[in-house]
């Protein structure tokens, strides 16, 4: 078997490893769910759900997405030659574990026992700060070619407030779309795939094989999840996903540049992070707290202008892939055409929300 085709068995288990968990602890966690209450009861208009559904189904991502990483190490040890694995930043997979552990935690103590906005964001900022020692860290000395006139303590300091804002970042983004069946899992593994495709371009086998096995769990959970939905990842899940997503897209920068390997990211996740941008500026410009829930959301807004769930998530499924494929151009230096496809998307989330706004003014 040549190389090429030893790669691509390692991608190909990777994915499916996880899928299968997955899958198989879905249902295990929907009894689970039951047995310890963890069950989401709508008791407002903001929820697009009118029957309890139980929500700790984050669970099943959690543990396919671990078994997965700590066999990638295995998988690279097995299946790919030493020729092929120079430089894979390999040791940092056990920093990512870590990582997605204490995150897991936060969002499972969050489903179960409910706790303030303020305190789940410090103790994503610990948990950032965690990863960060471990050695996941964007370098500020090449960010942008930012220094501090070689003043390794003020490169530190930079380095650290960067990665600390993309990890925490990227974790809300998927956290706060997690408002449809089936939405969160689905553009989780839509942008997985993206960022794991343009790190396969490269040569970034690591970071390919942790975002297939990513996709991988969030896929095998996703038939249980999609409308109407069997079960919740709650937070325990949207967080998990994001965290990954952030820790694992910087491991290992797409060709060298860490500007590449960060707007990658930002593109695939273009969906989440406006709406994100756009849910600050609304309650910033309604004078309500930026950590308060409302029903402004994108996903909310394409269901109350008569999509329906299911049409409404295939949508944002739709404009994250062409950001996806935007990406995926971009770290091909087809600069001109990546700004073409995002343009596009773009177009598509600015007309649904003025369609949003038309219909329903300011309620």
């Amino acid at each position: 078997m040549t190389d090429s085709g030893i790669i691509k068995l390692a991608v190909f288990l990777c994915i499916a490893v996880p899928f299968v968990l997955s899958a198989l602890f879905s249902p295990v966690a929907i009894r689970l769910s039951k047995r310890i209450g963890a069950i989401d009861v709508p008791r407002d208009n903001r929820r697009m759900h009118t029957e309890p559904v139980p929500r700790f189904g984050g669970m099943s991502i959690f543990i396919a997405t671990i078994a997965a990483f700590a066999l990638i190490r295995a998988v690279f040890d097995i299946l790919i030659p030493a020729s092929e694995r120079d430089g894979e930043p390999t040791d940092k997979i056990f920093a990512i574990i870590v990582g997605g552990v204490l995150i897991y935690i936060v969002g499972a103590i969050d489903d179960l026992k409910g706790m303030k906005p303020i305190v789940k964001f410090a103790c994503q900022i610990l948990c950032a700060s965690a990863v960060f020692a471990l050695g996941i860290r964007i370098p500020g000395i090449s960010l942008l070619g930012l220094s501090f006139a070689g003043n390794m303590a003020g490169d530190l300091i930079f380095s650290f407030i960067v990665t600390v804002v993309w990890i925490v970042v990227i974790t809300n983004t998927i956290n706060l779309i997690d408002g449809l069946d089936g939405l969160a899992a689905g553009v989780a593994a839509i942008a997985s795939l993206s960022i794991g495709y343009a790190a396969y371009i490269h040569g970034h086998y690591t970071v390919t094989l942790c975002m297939v096995a990513l996709a991988g769990a969030a896929g095998g959970f996703l038939p249980f999840n999609f409308f109407p939905a069997k079960i919740f990842m709650g937070d325990s899940g949207s967080l998990f996903l994001g965290f990954m997503l952030a820790t694992t897209s910087i491991i290992s920068p797409a060709k060298g540049a860490t500007v590449v390997a960060t707007v990658v990211p930002v593109l695939v996740l273009g969906v989440p992070i406006f709406d994100v941008v756009f849910a600050v500026l609304r309650r910033i410009s309604k004078g309500r707290p930026i950590f308060s829930a409302d029903k402004g959301h994108l996903h909310h807004q394409l269901a109350y202008i008569g999509m329906g769930q299911r049409r409404a998530v295939l949508m944002l499924y739709g404009i994250s892939g062409v950001m996806g494929i935007a990406a995926i151009v971009f770290s091909r230096d087809l600069y001109i055409e990546s700004i073409f496809l995002f343009c596009i998307a773009l177009l598509f989330i600015v007309v649904l929300i003025w369609e949003w706004n038309k219909e329903n003014g300011d309620k």
